[in-house]
């Protein structure tokens, strides 16, 4: 699943051709995704100037000058391509501009297109409850001790919940942990300050790689102009098991299960 960085990506991909353009024409090319179109998506849009682009958590934001928001979500397989070059059955969802073709591809339609007045985003339901941003300034040691304080549920799961940190997803967890020398089975509660000292920078750290690097290229996701991301092959623990730690500790990576996902650590130097 496209994660934080990879929605950034797209998001930054997307506002290099389109921030500041007027949409000429919509083209549904079917009436659903994981959800129905919103029934007023090509009308509002249709006309509308992009006055700009940007993202909360997981999902993509289109900032219209009519005062609508066009939030969509990648799901498992989406991504938008940009003048593709031959239609692709999965282009679900396609913007035109006097410059630009742009077309929302999902194989699997496990993505979603919403609509909701721009003054009311924060009051829409998906983001009532978010966290703080971890790229913001709201993401904060303090922020963190207060929200895990007391919490028995280990500190990996902990991070996952997007009313504690919005945006945050497996790989990036599994890697920031790496970094700030936590265990991820640690109780949540009990990570010290001084431990989650380390893991704000480190988060931070670990998604602007990532952002920089074009994001990692799981399964089929690509960004907008076709290149694939290689942050992947910066990983320091995901998908590493079985091999030596690379701080050359001795330690090797090991994996086990946590809620339902795979975590990769090394059980020497995170503790």
């Amino acid at each position: 699943m496209p994660e934080l960085p990879e929605v950034e990506t797209t998001v930054r991909g997307l506002a290099a051709f389109l921030e500041g353009e007027r949409i000429t024409r919509v083209t549904l090319n079917r009436a659903d995704l994981r959800r129905p179109f919103p029934a007023d998506l090509v009308q509002v849009m249709t006309g509308a100037r992009v006055s700009a682009l940007g993202r909360r958590a997981k999902y993509g934001l289109m900032h219209l000058d009519r005062g609508s928001t066009m939030i969509f979500h990648l799901g498992m397989s989406g991504r938008w391509r940009i003048d593709p070059e031959t239609p692709d059955t999965h282009d679900h969802l396609l913007l035109e501009t006097a410059s630009h073709r742009f077309a929302l591809c999902d194989p699997r339609r496990f993505g979603s297109v919403d609509l909701v007045e721009t003054d009311a985003l924060d009051a829409w339901p998906q983001f009532a409850a978010l966290g703080p941003e971890p790229l913001g300034p709201g993401l904060t040691a303090a922020h963190l001790k207060t929200a895990l304080s007391g919490k028995t549920q280990s500190i990996k799961l902990c991070l996952l919940e997007q009313r504690i940190v919005a945006g945050l997803g497996n790989i990036y967890v599994c890697e920031a942990l790496w970094r700030a020398g936590i265990r991820p089975t640690k109780q949540a509660g009990k990570v010290t300050g001084p431990q989650l000292a380390r893991l704000v920078p480190a988060i931070v750290a670990v998604l602007e790689a990532s952002i920089r690097d074009g994001g990692s290229t799981l399964r089929d996701y690509a960004r907008p102009d076709g290149e694939l991301g290689y942050f992947a092959s910066s990983f320091d623990v995901y998908g590493r098991e079985g091999q030596a730690c690379r701080r050359d500790d001795g330690g090797v990576i090991q994996r086990i299960a946590q809620g339902g996902r795979s975590t990769w650590f090394c059980p020497l130097c995170q503790r």
